[in-house]
Parts: structure tokens; sequence; C-alpha cells
């Protein structure tokens, strides 16, 4: 068994090429030494302050290099860094931060008031660094982080490919769940295609050290999407790992005329986007502007459908370029690509089968190629160790089927006789809007603990740009009345803003079965017809 700790191989990246930029954001650049300066800063403050192997640090941040730097810190003293959603309201950051039992939040000061909201429900909570963004002074009961030094150096402990951090999604559950990945299995996944062909389970550092020598620096990414999410940390992660230059976007939120500029003018070569509703917007910019993308050779898109249309739209912009339209979850990494060219035909939601992934049917079999049987996907190889504190959640995802473990997320599929996956979707009433997931059954109990709501019922609706959106009928008590906007405006107050409905209707009765069961199916049919898809 292989033991790839990032730890390890960054430190050699840095020996090797000290002066290349690591990190950037607007004129503010971190060359490969400051990085790896700043990565102990943060693992020597952690340790003076009490944090020690096993303890979860939550990074509660918008897109920044401390993002990355405290990361590394947390891996360096052997604690889980864990993402936290910046989106979430104080109820679903309490949730996280207990779930995880974290013991120290690495914040931007824009977030103190929900994290001493958050110190005050959970004591074990002892260390709050805030990252400043001129949002106010630091409370006395936090640290700036610009102040990191520690008294004394303290010998940190040897890295290991079984250090993990967690990623936290909400997944299907309604609840954010602590996906938990080893650094080694995380480093042999993402390297697979990789640019260093001598990144390999047998590889040496020494191997490593040769390779960068005869090629230098690596090549310069940039996520669209936020670090807190997986598609953007994973692709930050194994730019890191290749020797590159991540470069992440100013505004905190996506800005697709920003995003169009950089690519351009800092002569990008990979980007990691969420399907349409990131590329629609971004292919606009660049037709706007002109721009050629001319140093352009990779685009990663996952967690949102990735449409032929706007896949032909880019490679009329940039030529060049390779689009790897991957069907994955943080549970479950590689389970299909679709890779178009110039020479290829684009298409939509047909996948090239991954290793190790198989389709079964409910009664067991795996799905016959071109019979058009509909399964359940499941990908063998190197997974997660499972979800944090929820053995059974991990005993339903991570079946073992005849010896072999896999991960199982829930996504329905059939197979073409030339072995391609067609997504059907999950077969849970999971929302995908824009990347971000919502699960039903919270928005439903939000919408009902109003005064005036007496029943709710909220389902998926196709939007042009986002893919699907939040809509709900409400049935409200009898006599009452109700603005649809108050209504909208009170899941805002408690639940992330995403996972308000766009759209809201009032009905006289949501037609619960006589068991109490809803009928998902048509009240999905009725918003076809009701709800606009812009």
């Amino acid at each position: 068994m292989s033991n790839w700790n990032y730890l390890d191989i960054w430190r050699l990246i840095a020996e090797v090429q000290p002066d290349a930029p690591c990190i950037s954001q607007g004129s503010r650049v971190l060359s490969w030494r400051d990085f790896i300066t700043d990565v102990d800063r943060w693992a020597q403050r952690f340790v003076a302050d009490g944090v020690v192997p096993g303890d979860a640090i939550a990074l509660y941040l918008y897109n920044c290099p401390e993002y990355l730097t405290a990361f590394g810190g947390a891996l360096a003293v052997g604690a889980v860094p864990i993402n936290v959603n910046y989106r979430y309201g104080v109820d679903e950051v309490t949730y996280l931060i207990q779930n995880a039992e974290a013991a120290a939040i690495v914040a931007h000061g824009t977030f103190v008031n929900v994290v001493s909201s958050v110190r005050d429900r959970h004591e074990e909570l002892r260390n709050v660094y805030l990252v400043d963004d001129g949002s106010g002074s630091c409370p006395n009961w936090a640290r700036d982080s610009s102040q990191l030094d520690a008294a004394e150096f303290v010998p940190l402990p040897e890295p290991s490919g079984d250090d993990i951090f967690m990623i936290y999604t909400g997944g299907t559950t309604g609840m954010p769940k602590g996906v938990m990945w080893r650094c080694d299995d995380m480093f042999a996944i993402s390297n697979q295609g990789g640019w260093t062909k001598r990144y390999d389970e047998n590889g040496t550092l020494a191997g490593i050290e040769e390779q960068l020598r005869e090629r230098g620096p690596g090549y310069r990414f940039i996520p669209a999407c936020p670090l807190m999410h997986g598609t953007g940390l994973i692709g930050a992660l194994r730019s890191l790992q290749e020797g590159g230059h991540t470069v992440l976007l100013e505004s905190r939120h996506y800005d697709p005329v920003e995003f169009a500029r950089v690519i351009e003018e800092q002569k990008i070569n990979c980007t990691a986007i969420v399907g349409d509703p990131f590329a629609r917007p971004l292919l606009d910019a660049a037709e706007s502007e002109g721009y050629r993308f001319s140093e352009l050779r990779l685009v990663i898109s996952a967690g949102a459908m990735f449409s032929a249309e706007q896949k032909e739209r880019l490679l009329t912009i940039a030529p060049e370029v390779t689009i790897a339209d991957a069907f994955s979850s943080s549970e479950a990494l590689g389970m299909g690509t679709a890779v178009t060219t110039a020479r290829s035909k684009p298409a939509t939601a047909t996948f090239r089968i991954g290793a190790n992934v198989r389709v079964i049917t409910d009664d067991g079999r795996d799905a016959i190629a071109g019979s058009g049987e509909i399964g359940k996907v499941m990908l063998g190889g190197r997974l997660p160790l499972g979800y944090f504190k929820d053995e059974a959640k991990t005993a339903a995802t991570f079946p073992t089927i005849d010896g072999v473990r896999y991960s199982c997320p829930g996504d329905m599929a059939t197979v073409g006789l030339d072995g391609t996956l067609t997504l059907l979707g999950r077969g849970s009433q999971c929302i995908n809007t824009g990347g971000e997931k919502v699960f039903p059954e919270e928005v439903e109990e939000v919408l009902k603990r109003h005064p005036v709501v007496l029943d709710a019922v909220v389902v998926a609706a196709p939007h042009e740009r986002f893919g699907q959106q939040v809509v709900a009928s409400v049935e409200l008590a009898v006599g009452a009345t109700c603005e649809v906007n108050e209504l909208r405006e009170w899941v805002k107050s408690h639940l992330a803003h995403y996972k308000a409905p766009r759209h809201i209707r009032v009905v006289a009765s949501i037609g619960r079965a006589p068991n109490g069961k809803m009928d998902y199916g048509r009240h999905i049919r009725e918003a076809l017809e009701w709800v606009p898809a812009s």
C-alpha cells in the first residue's frame, strides 16, 4: 500500500521551486516558499493552542489563500480539516460544527456573529481564528490570523497517508455528512492521468524531484467554484500536488466577467466549473469581450449538467480545449467521464464508464448493456472510509458485494452497447440547483414552522441556467392569508438562501394520501405546468 501525504510532496516542491507562484488572488501572490512558511505558521499556532491529532478544524471561508494554507496546517499537525458551506445559516453551521466535534475554526471576519452564536452552543470550539476582510475588528475571544507566530518551535508529527480530511456534503440525507478521505487515497485518485506520470503508487520522492526538475512548475489552475465544495478543493489539491499555480477569483460570488478576464489575462491552463450554471454566463462574457482563452487546455466540470450546446460554444471559442465532464460525487470519484474535444461530438449526461464501476439492478444483477435496464451505479477501488459518526449511512452507501467494497451514492443509469452510462438522476428527491444540493423535506419543515402554514411540499422544477430550481406549494391554515414573498424570506431567515423556493404557490390542499405520504410525482408533474423555467 502506498503512503502519499500532501505535506511530503508540498515540502519537496517548495525546495525545488521556492520562487515559483503557488497561490494568487488579485495582486496577492504566494510563492511556494511563502505557501510552506504559512502552512508551518498555522501548524505551530494550532499546536500552541492545544490542537491535537484527530481534532477537527473547520474552514468557514470564502476562497482565499488562507483556505489552503490553513488546510495544510491542519494536516501538518495530524488534525482533520473540514469545510463549512459559507451560505449556511447559523443553525446549519452549528449542526456541522457539533457533528464534526470541531475544536477550532478559521473564519472570515464577516462571519463573526455566526461564529459567536456557534461558540455559545458548542463549548468544545476552543479556538477561533479570524481572517481580516475589512468587516470589523477582531474580538478578544478570537485570534487575528495575521498574528500566528508561536512563542517556540514544536516538532510536528510525521505525515502519513492515513491522515484524513473531511468533505461535508448535504447529499440526499438532508443534513451535512462528513465524507472521510485518506490523503493517500485522494492523492492516488486525483493523480490518474496526471501530468507528472511518476506520481504513482510505486514512485518515490526522489523520482518526483527528478520529474519536477525536468519539467519545471506545473499548470495554472483556476477554480470557478468555491473551495468549500469538493470540486473546487480537489481541483486545487491536484494543482498543488503537481507543483502548479492556483489562481483564485477575488469576487465572493460567481462573477463570469471576472472569471473570463482572469482566464484570458493569467493564461490559465485548467479550470473547474459546475456545468451549465457556470459555463453559460462565462461563455456570454467571453463572446462579449472577444476572449479566445488561448492557453486553456482542460475544463473539468462536475456537480451539474454540462449540456452539449454549451460544450459546442466553448469549443468554438477555444478549439484546443479538452472538456472533461465528470460524473462524480464526494463519496465516489471517477464513476464516469465524458471527454469532448473539437474532434468529437458533444453529448449531455452520457459518460464513458469508469474503472471499477458496475450498474446493479434492483434484483442484484449487472445491467445488460443496451437493454435499457436501469440500475444503481456502484464504484469500487479507492473509496472514502465512510461517513463520520454514521455507521448506518456508511453501511448503506458503501456496501460489500461479492467481497468487494463499493460506493453507491444512489445515482441511477442505463448502460449502452458501447459501454457508456446514461445518467438518469438520483433515486431520491434531492434537488441540485446550480451545483448546490437541497433536500426537500428540510425546506418543507421550515415552511411548516411558519405560523399560518398548515402543510407544504417542495419539489424540483427545470431551470434554464441552474438546471433545477426549488419550488413549493403551501396549504395555509383555514382563513389565513400570507404573501409568498414573506414565506420566501421566512425560509431565508432559517436556511441558506439558495434553499429558499424561487416560486411558491398557495393551494387549497396539498393532497396527502391517507397514510400521510406525499405524492411527489404529482407535484413534480404539476410544477412543469405552473413554474417558469427562467
